[in-house]
């Protein structure tokens, strides 16, 4: 696999190694010694998630301010665009943010480490997103930080209004939110 430090270096892009033919493709989609030798880190993984959504929806951005969860996310049908923002108040990255297009075909990953905010756009007509997550859902300690605040200013790489939850529609500006030490 090849990975990719983006500019908030703790967050990863990992392109596996594919083998292809006419018949279909081949590639192994997670190994923990490989991921571990890629992201510099140890973590164990407690849970898979799949979501699917149509064209438009954005769901994010999600973190835990306890129980946090590191998460590794693909796409395995369709195409995202994937964001992490670094709300860690100690970190020279604080309040940045980093994206990555993720689709069926290019079958990148992202590693979005714990003590940052997670969300993504969907800029196909449905996708499949997969994540693994280091801890569990804690629906008491989940959070959401607005997707369009302005002091973070995501390009979302969508024209248009997206669809959002409930939930996503009242999440909390910036400046207001919980964040990590």
């Amino acid at each position: 696999m090849k990975a990719t430090r983006l500019a908030i270096p703790e967050v990863v892009l990992i392109e596996p190694k594919v083998f292809g033919d006419a018949r279909g493709f081949f590639f192994e989609s997670f190994n923990q010694q490989a991921f571990n030798e890629a992201t510099g880190t140890k973590h164990d993984f407690v849970q898979d998630n799949h979501s699917r959504s149509t064209r438009g929806v954005l769901r994010g951005l999600h973190y835990q301010i306890q129980q946090p969860q590191g998460k590794l996310v693909r796409v395995v049908r369709g195409s995202v665009f994937d964001v992490a923002v670094d709300i860690r108040r100690s970190s020279p990255t604080f309040g940045q943010w980093v994206g990555a297009e993720l689709t069926e075909d290019n079958q990148h990953q992202l590693w979005v480490p714990p003590g940052f905010a997670h969300g993504f756009v969907v800029l196909s007509d449905t996708a499949d997103f997969l994540y693994k997550t280091t801890d569990y859902y804690a629906p008491a300690h989940e959070r959401c930080i607005a997707w369009n605040d302005p002091d973070i200013a995501v390009d979302w790489h969508f024209d248009g209004t997206p669809s959002l939850s409930a939930k996503d529609a009242q999440g909390e500006a910036f400046k207001r939110a919980e964040v990590f030490d």
